[in-house]
């Protein structure tokens, strides 16, 4: 009976080969030790059973190699982005996210260029809490397949800086921001959020759009819901199903989970396909996207989607000082690595102190960093942000223009 099938690689750091190593054992004494390629797993799997000593053709031996054939298929299927998680133990998860030592060593480092402090956001969570919100998946490859990568003529002229907020001014959407409550979301709100600033840049109309319709409905073509998803598969859905209004169908955590300590996690909503409100019907509310996208990963490229377009939705990887940022540009400094965040690009500039930055606007209400927002290094890919950059361009498929759509039930955080 095979005791080990040991795995070289993991989800965290997929190998581009590997070997596997299977031990026989006898009782508690090893008898053999087989090693193989992905390529041959297969051939041995069906290897002829005629000399049963050192065939591997017993049932146990097919079920473990096909076991490890399949975990390579799956590692195979996914593009990380640099967004997988560090394992991370139970008293790891069970402490708490923000901390004195990290505040003081973030505020003491030489030149860090931001500050951090004790955010109200995240006063009683644990890493476990913090954690569920850092919703961006893995994306398998498959998922990228006929998307495009945009990139844009280098002879366009961009600003040194440029605000969204400020250069489509009639378009209060841009400057929101949202509480994606204690639901692992923000895949779903990143997406929603852009495209309704893109709905009113191209066609005059403030309109909210349902992260709810988006989290619920998309399924596993986008993820799980509250335990995350794919931003480029939000954009495909946008292309393919459409979104309804957020007065159709309300994000269901209308209370940002009364923070600070959320607990404990909201299950997925269910997709009911309904409007919350009679006089509104479910096909008719839906706003489509054209297309959906990948922006090329150079700074100059994201630049001039956002100038051209609006906004965009990135991907990058949160560590532990992050959680604690209060202002300036944010570069990591120390902490693990807690998993994948998915937000909202609406600008960039230079520091007082010279430093290139990305400006972004978060989703955990106004209570956390610099009243919502944050600043990142640009230019340098900090924590894979320049990587995982998608979007899609609004159309015109129902859309009334000129006219100005809002909802009361809206979760814009005025804290």
């Amino acid at each position: 009976f095979p005791k080990k099938c040991l795995r070289h690689g993991s989800v965290d750091n997929p190998p581009l080969s590997f070997s596997v190593s299977v031990c026989y054992y006898k009782g508690d004494f090893p008898i053999a030790e087989f090693t193989s390629t992905p390529r041959d797993l297969l051939l041995s799997i069906f290897w002829d059973s005629s000399n049963k000593r050192d065939s591997m053709a017993d049932s146990t031996t097919k079920l473990c190699l096909v076991s490890v054939f399949l975990l390579f298929v799956l590692l195979s299927s996914f593009d990380l982005q640099g967004i997988a998680a560090e394992n991370l133990t139970k008293q790891k998860l069970n402490s708490k996210i923000l901390q004195d030592e990290i505040v003081k060593k973030v505020n003491e480092y030489p030149n860090a260029g931001w500050k951090a402090a004790i955010n109200d956001r995240f006063s009683n969570a644990t890493v476990a809490e913090f954690k569920r919100l850092l919703g961006v998946k893995p994306t398998p490859k498959k998922h990228f397949l006929g998307v495009p990568v945009v990139s844009h003529d280098r002879s366009l002229k961009l600003p040194k800086a440029f605000d969204a907020r400020t250069a489509w001014p009639q378009c209060t959407s841009i400057g929101n921001i949202l509480d994606q409550g204690h639901c692992g979301s923000c895949w779903a709100f990143g997406a929603v959020e852009s495209l309704s600033d893109r709905f009113c840049i191209k066609y005059n109309m403030n309109i909210s759009l349902s992260v709810n319709d988006l989290l619920a409905c998309c399924g596993f073509l986008c993820g799980q819901g509250c335990n995350g998803g794919y931003p480029i598969s939000a954009w495909r859905y946008f292309k393919h199903h459409g979104v309804v209004t957020e007065e159709c169908d309300p994000y269901f955590d209308k209370t940002g989970c009364s923070h600070p300590g959320c607990e404990p996690a909201y299950p997925t909503p269910k997709c009911v396909r309904k409007c919350v409100t009679g006089n509104q019907l479910w096909r008719e509310s839906k706003h489509y996207g054209v297309s959906a996208y990948k922006i090329k990963s150079d700074p100059q490229d994201i630049m001039a989607e956002v100038y051209k377009n609006g906004p965009v939705e990135v991907a990058f990887t949160v560590y532990e000082d992050f959680a604690h940022y209060k202002s300036g540009v944010y570069k990591h400094i120390t902490g693990t690595n807690i998993g994948g965040h998915a937000v909202k690009l609406i600008g960039w500039g230079t520091s007082d102190d010279g430093e290139d930055y990305w400006l972004l606007a978060n989703q955990w209400n106004r209570s956390w960093g610099d009243d919502g927002y944050f600043m990142i290094r640009r230019g340098t890919n900090e924590c894979g942000i320049e990587h995982g950059v998608v979007a899609g361009l609004p159309s015109d498929r129902n859309v009334v223009k000129g006219i100005t759509t809002t909802s009361d039930d809206l979760l814009v955080s005025s804290f």
